[in-house]
Parts: C-alpha cells; structure tokens; sequence
C-alpha cells in the first residue's frame, strides 16, 4: 500500500512539475514596436502605457531614440491595451489579445504632433 502512495505522489509532482514548466518563461509573451508621427519619424522619449484589463495595472515604457518599445514576460491569458503619449497627443489604443497566440507580437502606435 505505501508503495502505491509513493508511486502517486511521484505520478503527482511530475504533472505539476510539467504543468509549470509550460506556464513558465516559454509560454509568456511580449510586445514591441515603435512609436511615430504621422510621417512615421521615430519619436523619441514618447511614453507608451500598457494596461492589464484584469488588473487594471499600467506599465510604462520610454521610448528609445529610434522610438522603439518593448514590454515581455506578458500573461498569455490576459488582454492588454495599450497607447502611446508624446508632448501631451495621444495615439489610438490598440488591444493586444489573449486570443492572440502570437509569442512575439509588434505594433506601430501613430501619434500625430503638432510639428
């Protein structure tokens, strides 16, 4: 009898060792892209927010000089939205979904400046 316990805990322990081995870094996702006027130039030290809509937690990003983002390590689960600010305009949001099952995804937020 105490063998067929230990053999179920062993049968136990390696499901769930599988179970979040597939929950843990391969399976997260992440998005990047740039942020750009309506001539598509680069914007530099934009600001772009990326909003849990389970949580309803923000992260934000600073733009590089070549106007790229980037946010990893997102639940595979969850919708995101996210938008970018630059000299107080703001880009259209866009919805990243859980229904998305793209790993790597890119997005291109266009903001028009008062250049």
């Amino acid at each position: 009898m105490r063998n067929k316990r230990v053999l179920f805990l062993v049968v136990i322990l390696s499901a769930a060792l599988a179970f979040a081995a597939g929950q843990g870094e391969g399976a997260l996702r992440m998005v990047s892209g740039r942020v750009v006027d309506s001539q598509d130039r680069p914007l530099h030290k934009a600001v772009v927010h990326l909003k849990n809509t389970r949580t309803l937690v923000i992260k934000t990003y600073i733009t590089e000089p070549d106007g790229s983002y980037r946010f990893s390590a997102l639940s595979p689960n969850v919708d995101y939205e996210l938008y970018g600010e630059y000299q107080g305009e703001r880009s259209g949001a866009k919805t990243l979904s859980a229904f998305d099952n793209r790993k790597q995804v890119t997005i291109t937020l266009k903001i028009k400046t008062s250049k």
